[in-house]
């Protein structure tokens, strides 16, 4: 089930709150052992919601579009009551006495927190112990590596998470599942706990494009409690995926990601393009008009000084209580200078301007989700170098599963809208969709 079919089943009758966070709940037990995908599950608070949402649809209705659906929280979202650790033993007994903002929306929705899915510490680089979906040898990718799997495996319906690089789209790209990264501002981060303050974006991994616009529904939206949260309307995304039939215009981008992705890679982005063009969509390849490598070069300096700036007091009480990964990260952002900082900050902006001509012909971007395939390396998280440019220019993206490799791993293709379009983003992300009709469930998670 989708969440609109799952609702659709909880307001008829044919199904209770409790019924259902009951068999998430035993789903659970039986895989979570394996995959490592939860550091946290409120088994008692979850029922608890359940019994409350099951007795409010019987005597006032619905309390909002998420009435009785059970989601997680990566551990970086503050869940009052509940322990909000970060994955460090810095933070293990932390439990916050209120909610973050998208929580308390998520709760108004009549979401049920089911708990907290694993990250990478503090959402930098150490891997958590949350293993792939499909093949246990492979990593699942970062930082939200939990969040992935839990929702690849069906334990949950959906979560909630955060992206600073590539830390939403590619964990979803490797296990199979969507990820969305709005425009930065989109959601608000008031209660999140941060990696870098300009770049963090809060969005969500699903199932299916209409679940994703559903939650961005309920999430999106100016919040006076983060200065970075934007006061621009919120369109009814739901609506615009069924409105009008639409002939999508997409934009290939080969250049830059074709010399860093696998010739198997390659092979399936363009055959996945073409599979759009000869169902009607306008394909044609567009060309960058900055390098990339550049780019990447900028977004390290950022994100490593503002988490420097952020863990600065904690890191130097606690060095030892640190990863090696983010202390040699944090190590390298307290020696950055201030004018590298700056420049960085300036050509960031002068990016953003430039890619946003990238979109006066065409709807959206169309490149590879990753370089490959989940790697076979524990050690690693995967590379985020296809998400670092539109996180860096704050411009929505979206990866969707489009098939498995020769070794049955899940393959995507990462579509990119413009600043504040999440509405055609999504309307497009749903054609193809459609056009490519794939619901992958790992052969490892098929525990009915």
């Amino acid at each position: 089930m989708n969440i609109q079919q799952a609702a659709t089943l909880l307001q008829s009758g044919q199904v209770s709150c409790v019924q259902i966070v009951q068999d998430l709940l035993q789903r659970i037990d039986e895989l979570d052992p394996t995959f490592h995908a939860w550091i946290t599950v409120d088994q008692q608070g979850a029922l608890a919601q359940a019994q409350q949402l099951d007795e409010e649809l019987a005597t006032a209705g619905p309390r909002g579009a998420l009435h009785g659906i059970p989601v997680g929280c990566k551990d970086l979202l503050y869940t009052s009551g509940i322990k909000t650790t970060a994955c460090s033993p810095l933070y293990a007994d932390f439990v916050p006495a209120s909610d973050a903002t998208v929580v308390s929306r998520l709760k108004q929705a009549g979401a049920i927190i089911l708990g907290k899915t694993m990250c990478t510490e503090f959402a930098v680089n150490d891997p958590a112990p949350t293993v792939h979906a499909w093949q246990p040898a492979h990593t699942p990718g970062g930082s939200s590596s939990g969040s992935a799997v839990a929702v690849a495996t069906r334990m949950c319906f959906a979560t909630i998470d955060t992206q600073t690089a590539g830390d939403i789209l590619r964990p979803a790209a490797y296990n199979g599942v969507i990820g969305l990264k709005p425009t930065y501002g989109r959601i608000s981060r008031a209660g999140v706990l941060p990696v870098a303050w300009s770049l963090d974006t809060m969005g969500v991994t699903t199932r299916s494009v209409e679940d994703t616009a559903f939650l961005l529904q309920v999430l999106a939206g100016h919040d006076s409690h983060d200065t970075s949260s934007a006061s621009v309307p919120v369109p009814n995304y739901a609506a615009t995926l069924t409105s009008q039939p639409m002939v999508p215009r997409l934009g290939l981008i080969r250049q830059y990601f074709y010399a860093q992705a696998d010739p198997e890679v390659c092979a399936h982005t363009d055959q996945v393009a073409e599979t759009l063009h000869r169902a009607g969509a306008q394909v044609e390849e567009i060309t960058l008009p900055e390098d990339l490598s550049l780019l990447h070069a900028a977004h390290r300096i950022i994100v490593s000084a503002e988490c420097a700036a952020y863990h600065q007091e904690l890191f130097s009480a606690h060095p030892e209580q640190y990863g090696p990964k983010i202390r040699q990260f944090i190590q390298g952002g307290m020696l950055t200078p201030a004018v590298s900082y700056l420049q960085a900050q300036r050509l960031r902006s002068r990016w953003s301007f430039a890619f946003q001509d990238l979109f006066r012909h065409v709807d959206v971007l169309l490149t590879p989700a990753a370089p490959s395939a989940a790697p076979a390396d524990r050690s690693t998280t995967g590379s985020p170098v296809f998400q670092i440019p539109w996180t860096l220019c704050g411009f929505p993206s979206l990866s969707l599963p489009s098939g498995l490799n020769t070794n049955q791993l899940p393959l995507g293709v990462q579509l990119v809208g413009a600043a504040w379009q999440e509405e055609r983003l999504l309307a497009v992300a749903r054609w193809c969709e459609r056009t490519l009709h794939l619901d992958l469930l790992p052969p490892c998670a098929s525990i009915s």
